[in-house]
């Protein structure tokens, strides 16, 4: 054991025991057999302390504790992932685990699952591990994430969608969509959040961990906002007392089908708010108005559209370059 003197003039000693390091610290310059029994008597403690517990339970008091400050649909996420890792990890004493348990089992993951489930799944076991054994450090490599360029939608594609769902179920939802508005913020909206053509948006309509849908306040203070709608919907609204009454996975499956029998590429309804962000900056719109009009707390979807932008013009650009050289060739 190395005993090391700190910037405040103390002295502490520190061991890696099971994949933990624990630290004693002195007020003094220890000896030795000083700092050996203090170890000692530190690692006797720890192992007084720690219950025998799995990390299922383990796993459900993490979810337990973070269940009055998590949205409904993270705590379905939560466990939707312990029902994916294996008894024999489940079954573990969370005090023995090692970086190596978490390593092979996030190996496992992988083989089976996508990067962004593996990665998941380690964010998941980490957090708890952190809660029940702060010192136990995680160097896990992870699989490399697989970047998925997002399909924005055309206006083409936009108008076609909304010819079919005319004077249905669905028209007003995907309407409010492509202003931006989220499927969980659509489907919690009632006529009186209407104010003339300002929508006021203050909540969401979310799965709880019980899959039940159910109401709740925006999950982040970005996504509490006004916005405006022409005002033609607006009355349109008022006029059949309602916005959308039936399952939110029931604006999705419609989406779906429309867009194959169309033969329009697929998309999400969430991708509506990437074109809504995309027509914004068209407009040469602000970025911080954009974010303010759709909720978004990070500039994430924005860097999405420039980067889409910028691939529509390279691929002029090279369609450009290869009429020139045909011109030159053949004319």
């Amino acid at each position: 054991m190395k005993i090391e003197k700190r910037a405040s003039g103390s002295y502490r000693v520190r061991k890696m025991y099971k994949g933990q390091m624990y630290t004693v610290s002195f007020d003094h310059k220890p000896t030795q057999k000083e700092a050996m029994l203090a170890m000692a008597d530190e690692l006797q403690k720890v192992q007084t302390k720690h219950e025998s517990m799995d990390f299922r339970t383990a796993a459900e008091k993490y979810i337990e504790s973070k269940r009055n400050v998590l949205s409904p649909s993270t705590i379905m996420g939560y466990k939707s992932i312990i029902r994916q890792i294996p008894d024999s990890f489940m079954k573990k004493n969370i005090y023995d685990i090692t970086a190596m348990d978490v390593q092979t089992e996030i190996n496992g993951i992988a083989k089976k699952c996508s990067p962004k489930t593996a990665r998941n799944n380690h964010s998941f076991i980490s957090a708890v591990l952190g809660v029940f054994c702060p010192n136990l450090k995680l160097p896990t490599p992870l699989p490399q994430k697989v970047k998925h360029e997002p399909y924005i939608p055309s206006d083409e594609d936009i108008k076609r969608i909304l010819d079919c769902a005319k004077d249905t179920e669905y028209e007003i939802p995907i309407i409010l969509a492509c202003y931006g508005l989220r499927r969980s913020e659509i489907c919690a909206l009632k006529p009186n959040d209407i104010d003339g053509d300002i929508v006021h948006i203050d909540k969401a309509m979310v799965p709880d961990d019980n899959r039940n849908w159910v109401i709740k306040s925006t999950k982040t203070t970005s996504s509490t906002r006004d916005i405006i709608i022409p005002m033609e919907i607006a009355d349109k609204i008022r006029a059949r007392g309602y916005i959308y009454k039936g399952c939110p996975d029931c604006i999705s499956n419609y989406l779906k089908r429309t867009e194959r029998v169309l033969g329009i590429p697929q998309f999400s309804i969430h991708k509506l708010r990437h074109y809504f962000a995309s027509k914004m900056s068209a407009l040469n719109i602000p970025e911080a108005d954009i974010m303010r009009m759709g909720g978004w707390e990070t500039d994430h979807v924005m860097k999405s559209v420039y980067r889409h932008s910028m691939m529509d013009k390279q691929e002029q650009a090279k369609r450009d370059a290869a009429e020139k050289l045909r011109d030159s060739l053949f004319s």
